[in-house]
């Protein structure tokens, strides 16, 4: 999520990379291991698939109504101290689940999720502060390859600590609480933030659907596979040691696929490379039911699956950079972080309905619908990109 500010300095150099990729490292590890526990934990309270992912919709909900004040916020606090205070309300919120009545979750989701918002949001902008630009790229894939690390030894810790009981919480909330030293250790050369907002973001929605609309699939895609995908996996017969495993298959394949994704999209048109990984996830989806029964080929099926869709996050803001620059650069990225928000409120709460309606394979459909639906986008507007200037335009404001 890039931040849609302006920036006074560049971040530290390496001492800034080291701190900021270092951070969002750990709160990444934490992360992971809180989203298969809390879902997890609510199934062995006999809390309905529904009801399971709405209340991890409540993550996307707090993202976005927290993103436009976080520039403001950390403008007046520091980017370092503000990135700090996040990380450590993060940490303090995840036992606080497990000691409390479902209703009292909601609250819950809504405090950590602003609170990871605001990490991402922050540690993504030194990151991109302190990244010399010819490097930009490299950085970044080393940024995402880290990140996807700590998603993947998640459910390695959970496999060895179980999922019963309070100490896989406490445990999360250590992992959480790490990320604050390399913030500290980096405290002086943090970024800087202007307080000034040049554009404001809702009109770039529209005007980059291929990256916006990346951002959107990927929000959704991501958050309701890292949350549901552990109850999928029960429900098509395996057992709770390995469905915590799953997720392993997804972040291998992000971790080896990301750079190489990244180089394609220099070399060819970012909005057809955007299509061909919407079709390879709509085929992905199909295929997941044919091979869910057996451990070994769902793990290989999500690894490579898993790694070309994972593209959809950095190939949508390379697009988005081809398009804007300066001020306007900004405000789109605010659209494109406002559009990847709204996929982590909308894939939970639409996943977990499509299991229940859809048992046991509701899960790869309902992907499957949201990977038809883009890739659709995409050859209608390719489409009217091809017609005469006049001709598009009336098509558009017809369409409109």
């Amino acid at each position: 999520m890039m931040m849609a500010t302006e920036r006074r300095t560049d971040g530290g150099g390496t001492i800034g990379l080291v701190a900021a990729i270092g951070s969002v490292a750990a709160v990444g590890l934490g992360f992971s291991i809180t989203l298969p526990l809390l879902a997890l934990t609510l199934e062995d309270r006999g809390i309905s698939s529904t009801w399971i992912g709405i209340n991890t919709a409540t993550w996307g909900l707090a993202a976005i109504a927290v993103t436009p004040f976080v520039s403001k916020l950390a403008a007046r606090t520091g980017t370092a101290q503000l990135l700090a205070l996040a990380i450590l309300v993060l940490a303090a919120t995840l036992p606080l689940f497990y000691l409390s009545p479902f209703w009292v979750w909601f609250l819950l989701r809504l405090v950590a999720g602003a609170a990871v918002t605001t990490t991402f949001v922050l540690s993504e902008f030194w990151i991109s502060s302190a990244a010399p630009p010819a490097r930009r790229g490299i950085i970044m894939g080393i940024y995402a390859s880290v990140l996807s690390g700590g998603f993947a030894l998640g459910p390695v810790i959970l496999s060895i600590t179980g999922t019963q009981g309070l100490f896989p919480f406490v445990l999360g909330s250590c992992v959480l609480a790490l990320g604050i030293i390399p913030v500290l250790c980096g405290l002086k050369v943090a970024p800087k933030l202007d307080r000034r907002e040049k554009h404001s973001f809702s009109r770039f929605l529209f005007l980059a659907p291929a990256a916006t609309g990346a951002a959107l699939l990927f929000g959704t895609i991501e958050t309701g596979a890292f949350s549901l995908l552990p109850i999928y996996g029960q429900r098509v017969g395996h057992t709770r040691d390995l469905v915590i495993l799953l997720g392993i298959g997804v972040t291998v394949g992000n971790i080896l696929l990301q750079m190489p994704m990244g180089m394609l999209s220099d070399r060819m048109d970012r909005r057809k490379l955007l299509m061909i990984i919407a079709a390879f996830g709509l085929l992905g989806a199909a295929i997941l039911p044919l091979v869910a029964a057996s451990f070994w080929p769902l793990m290989i099926a999500l690894a490579i699956w898993g790694g070309v869709i994972g593209s959809l996050y950095t190939v949508g803001l390379a697009h988005l950079g081809s398009r804007f620059t300066g001020s306007d650069l900004a405000a789109a990225n605010g659209a494109f972080v406002f559009c990847y928000s709204l996929g982590g409120l909308l894939g939970p709460a639409t996943l977990g309905i499509a299991m229940d309606v859809w048992n046991p394979h509701g899960f790869a459909i309902g992907i499957g619908l949201f990977f038809a639906a883009y890739l659709a986008m995409l050859v209608i507007r390719m489409g009217l990109a091809r017609l005469p200037k006049g001709v598009s335009k009336g098509v558009s404001k017809k369409v409109s």
